[in-house]
């Protein structure tokens, strides 16, 4: 892991620093929310779903977000929220990030209040796993990411990074480090992003990752900011320098919670 030379900023302290100007809200996370040059992804797309919420305080749960990586995020980011329509259970609001006056993000949020229905069904079953604290650590290589400081992690399944592994799998335990993280969904957020790609698993020698698109759908309600929940990340294709892989995040509990897919460059 990178050295630790500057002061770490505790996730519920810079959703408490984002700054509103008129319309647009303003953070400078630490160098410890960094992945190579750009800000943490995971960290960029909960900053998008907290400036939505604050800028329209009456928005119902999030539930679907579309985010587009579009640049990196090399200092400072300002956010403006823009309130695309509102109806009687949903809205949506787009979330521009400028850095250094480029685009870094663009988010589509879908925000939406329980529907009546008759249906149910689910099918998600937690994997049989062993619990956290009898796991090894799993961000324990030289070439993990500065912002991992930030997260706890577990090796729970599948494979571990640069391994050469033939199935491209990953299967972790996850929390923040941060005692104080809100029982929020922008703390989930920030989780389903942690993993690194499933493809690295199959590298054999370090090389640089960065995701391009990534989409989640919000499946469950029981948001317990510093506890653990389990990912499991499956890379479905690999090929002509990009991965298309999903996501499963369940909580504690076994319940699922995030439903994803990711587009990733691979530089290898």
């Amino acid at each position: 892991m990178d050295s630790i030379t500057h002061a770490t900023t505790p996730f519920s302290d810079v959703l408490d620093q984002l700054t509103r100007i008129e319309g647009t809200f303003r953070a400078e996370p630490s160098e410890n929310w960094r992945q190579g040059r750009t800000l943490f992804g995971g960290l960029s797309a909960a900053l998008a779903v907290v400036a939505a919420q604050r800028a329209f305080s009456d928005l119902p749960p999030l539930k679907s977000a579309q985010f587009a990586f579009v640049g990196p995020a090399t200092g400072a980011v300002e956010l403006t929220p823009k309130l695309l329509r509102s109806g009687k259970s949903s809205a949506f609001v787009e979330v521009s990030m400028q850095s250094e006056g480029e685009t870094a993000l663009r988010a589509l949020l879908l925000f939406a209040h329980p529907r009546r229905s008759s249906h149910s069904y689910r099918l998600a079953p937690l994997p049989d796993v062993s619990p956290p604290g009898a796991l090894p650590e799993f961000f324990d290589a030289s070439f993990a990411p500065r912002f991992t400081s930030q997260f706890d992690a577990r090796f729970a399944g599948g494979a571990r990074a640069v391994s050469g592994a033939e199935k491209p799998e990953l299967l972790l335990w996850l929390r923040h480090r941060d005692p104080d993280a809100p029982n929020h969904i922008a703390s989930v957020v920030a989780l389903g992003d942690v993993p690194p790609p499933a493809a690295m698993t199959m590298f054999t020698t370090p090389a640089p990752v960065s995701t391009v698109t990534w989409s989640l759908d919000v499946v469950g309600d029981r948001l317990i900011g510093p506890g653990w929940y389990l990912s499991r990340v499956p890379a479905d294709t690999i090929d002509a320098g990009y991965s298309s892989q999903s996501m499963t995040l369940w909580d504690s509990h076994g319940a699922p919670v995030l439903f994803a897919r990711q587009n990733v460059a691979i530089f290898a």
